[in-house]
């Protein structure tokens, strides 16, 4: 059983920052992937950035040069500082992890979503 909590999201003005974060626990042996994706209303689900076990990251053309995909290995937990928002990227940003668990089970788990609006 594993868990993704999100956090860092929030209200800020076009040219603010933000650091999302996303912790994973459970019965996790390891992480073969972890990203975060989001959507915007009306819109597909989206892949953002991603981090692999090798520490190879990638990012959507869209936010090259203003995001930035990081990982703490000790902490199961994966960051995306964000630069530069524009309103566009306004969307519920949600953690995504491909995780083998202690039993030898892989899975892919998303976290609730937070809410990242960006308006002035």
């Amino acid at each position: 059983q594993v868990q993704l909590v999100e956090s860092g999201g929030g209200l800020v003005q076009p040219g603010g920052s933000l650091r999302l974060s996303c912790a994973a626990s459970g019965s996790i042996y390891s992480i073969h992937f972890m990203g975060w994706y989001r959507q915007a209303p009306g819109k597909e689900r989206e892949l953002v950035a991603s981090v692999t076990s090798s520490g190879s990251t990638n990012s959507a053309d869209s936010v090259k040069g203003r995001f930035t995909i990081s990982r703490d290995n000790a902490k199961n937990t994966v960051y995306l500082e964000m630069n530069s928002l524009k309103p566009e990227d306004t969307a519920v940003y949600f953690c995504n992890s491909v995780v083998r668990t202690l039993n030898g089970y892989v899975g892919n788990y998303w976290g609730q979503g937070t809410q990242v609006s960006v308006s002035s």
